[in-house]
């Protein structure tokens, strides 16, 4: 059995003539916008937003707040299980560059930022239903996330990661809902200060499986915390402008998708409890529908299922058995 599976890597950019491919995960962030009558105003808007914010952060030697821009890159991440060309789509993740209009340079930034995984659709909304439905007490499926986890690091292992980025993802999330948040007195230039959680969620557990670390960080002039998910050092292996394009473009992301938390009129403070039901907040000027998005992940976990789970269920085991991390 050939141990390693065969990725590909396609990348289109998302700007104001974005088009989501037919086989992107229309719940994901960016493809969500790109749907309806107001399709091109929300791409626009929501580029402008984060220009802004990335202007705002990057401040030095920015008096017009106006020297930055960033463009955005879709990487969608093929897999091919039997090395015979037929492939699934497993993940798709967001890279940014910077464009330093004062010196006409473009920077890499971050990949990674926004993460959508069908495989991670089917763990919660399908398995983890399954194992849940008319139990008494919830609990966790022996293994939940372990194939997912070692798929992705699989893929950041890969050559052609190597090959495509010179350096390690960071992805961002917002804070849960049901956890409380301290505010520490580590607080960064540029990631803004530090909160720790009264305790582990699943979505951690789930991304440790990853190879993933986590730390909560509210930047500066920000109402709440994000979740940064990363290897090795957040804060001394990107630089200021790299992370600056993450938050900046996470940010505007969840001011859109929750707004309840990220938009709120009241900043968090010492000890914080995100709030989904908070009405003292403010929306965007962007469309995006919340209920046909939890519907979306239903149908694709159920894809997944068929069509990449059960097809491949006996190889999928036999290598995550074998996997070395």
């Amino acid at each position: 059995m050939n141990k390693d599976f065969t990725f590909t890597i396609r990348s289109i950019c998302f700007d104001e003539n974005y088009h989501p491919a037919d086989n992107t995960r229309i719940t994901t962030n960016f493809a969500n916008l790109a749907r309806g009558s107001y399709r091109q105003a929300n791409l626009r808007n929501t580029l402008k937003m984060i220009d802004n914010r990335f202007n705002a952060l990057a401040h030095w030697d920015n008096p017009k707040g106006e020297r930055y821009s960033v463009e955005l890159d879709i990487i969608s991440v093929d897999i091919d299980i039997e090395g015979s060309g037929q492939t699934f789509p497993s993940i798709e993740i967001l890279k940014t560059n910077i464009v330093d209009h004062k010196t006409n340079q473009r920077i890499a930034g971050i990949v990674g930022n926004n993460f959508s995984s069908y495989v991670r659709d089917y763990d919660f909304s399908v398995l983890l239903q399954a194992h849940n439905k008319n139990q008494p007490k919830f609990s966790i499926p022996d293994n939940f996330g372990e194939l997912h986890g070692k798929l992705f690091q699989s893929f950041v292992n890969s050559n052609i990661y190597k090959q495509n980025f010179n350096k390690p993802p960071v992805i961002c999330l917002s804070v849960s809902d049901n956890k409380t948040y301290h505010q520490t007195e580590n607080n960064h230039p540029v990631l803004g200060v530090e909160y720790q959680p009264n305790e582990s969620s699943l979505t951690e557990q789930y991304f440790k499986k990853m190879g993933l670390q986590v730390r909560y960080f509210m930047p500066p002039n920000s109402v709440a915390p994000l979740a940064f998910y990363f290897f090795g050092d957040l804060l001394n292996d990107y630089t200021s402008l790299e992370l600056i394009s993450t938050i900046s473009t996470m940010e505007t992301f969840q001011k859109i998708y929750r707004p309840e938390i990220y938009n709120a009129n009241a900043v968090a403070g010492k000890c914080y409890q995100p709030n989904l039901q908070n009405l003292d907040h403010s929306l965007t000027q962007i469309v995006y529908d919340r209920e046909e998005r939890g519907q979306l992940a239903n149908e694709q976990a159920k894809f997944t299922e068929e069509h990449f789970i059960k097809p491949y269920q006996a190889v999928l085991e036999q290598w995550s058995a074998s996997y070395a991390q």
